[in-house]
């Protein structure tokens, strides 16, 4: 949907709408239109990274949109002491990326992609291919945060008969929690060597940058399966190729990276046992409705001066939402 399908609409306000993939460097278009933006919208896919440089450049940018889920790709402290808004579409594509951790899980349980590319490549070998697939159900599944698309996907996995553990900051509800048959852990450290398969669900903020770096990577346990649709840099990029190489970790799947779009040498696309992506898991065209329709609405409440639903604000009045701080 090129343009979140909103132009005819600006352009009728007599708005001026510009739309670029050239994100990057001094010559490039956004760039260029910095000092005269008033509303930047960037997408977490593709995203337009909004330095602190950047912001001091922009003398009459207002608002910074996320036509998604994950605002990182902004100096979130930056925007606050600028006095910026920042909003994103909250919840418009939890249950698109909840669905592809589930998809992931059993790409790598089951060893899909070796079976996949023998498919391909006119190979008949499945001893090849059964040495390392697995059933899901029995399996410890641990979710490092219990968010919107944690929850979701812990809901998904109940039916598969795994025990299911999540670390957040808070608690789910009881009742939830009960029906779920999740067990809390606190302590993270403690959590993690439990787990066959671990997925992250936690944002990307100050204290989760490098959270998984090699040292912590060294007390999972041995031939663990790692989903990661939440953000690239929570990992230390080296160790987690470093770990599939040596079989430390079986396997790695995943949509995110750091830098986004990964270059073409990125050690990811090399590292053995992996199933990763571009970042699409929240991409489905029914995401993409939810997340266009949710620009709109704010664009109009902005126009009129109005607030947003209080959950889209990641800034708001030099107040970064609570899962920034």
């Amino acid at each position: 949907m090129r343009g979140l399908g909103i132009r005819e609409w600006l352009e009728s306000q007599g708005h001026e709408y510009i739309v670029t993939d050239d994100k990057e460097g001094l010559d490039s278009v956004l760039e260029k239109h910095i000092p005269d933006l008033h509303v930047l919208i960037s997408t977490p896919f593709h995203p337009a990274y909004v330095t602190a440089e950047r912001i001091k450049k922009a003398k009459n940018l207002e608002l910074l949109l996320t036509a998604g889920i994950g605002s990182d790709h902004i100096d979130l402290n930056a925007a606050a002491a600028a006095g910026l808004t920042v909003a994103e579409v909250t919840g418009s594509n939890t249950v698109s990326v909840a669905e592809d951790e589930l998809m992931r899980i059993l790409i790598l349980t089951r060893n899909f992609v070796p079976g996949y590319h023998q498919a391909i490549t006119g190979e008949w070998n499945v001893a090849g291919i059964a040495h390392r697939a697995y059933d899901l159900e029995g399996k410890t599944v641990g979710t490092v945060g219990a968010g919107r698309i944690g929850k979701l996907l812990l809901q998904r996995l109940k039916p598969f008969n795994v025990n299911l553990l999540y670390h957040d900051r808070l608690k789910i509800e009881p009742e939830l929690e009960k029906e779920l048959g999740a067990t809390y852990e606190e302590d993270l450290d403690e959590m993690l060597p439990k787990c066959d398969i671990i997925v992250i669900n936690t944002p990307l903020t100050d204290k989760t940058r490098g959270l998984f770096d090699k040292n912590r990577i060294a007390k999972l346990k041995k031939g663990v399966l790692i989903v990661n649709n939440a953000r690239g840099a929570i990992m230390d990029t080296q160790a987690v190729a470093d770990a599939c190489s040596s079989g430390h970790i079986a396997g790695y799947s995943g949509d995110v990276w750091f830098p986004q779009p990964a270059p073409k040498d990125h050690p990811w696309r090399y590292m053995p046992n992996h199933a990763m992506t571009p970042h699409i898991s929240g991409t489905t065209i029914d995401a993409q409705l939810r997340y266009a329709a949710g620009v709109k609405d704010m664009l109009e409440r902005h126009f009129k001066g109005e607030d947003f639903p209080e959950q889209n604000y990641i800034v708001k009045q030099g107040e970064l939402a609570s899962q920034y701080r």
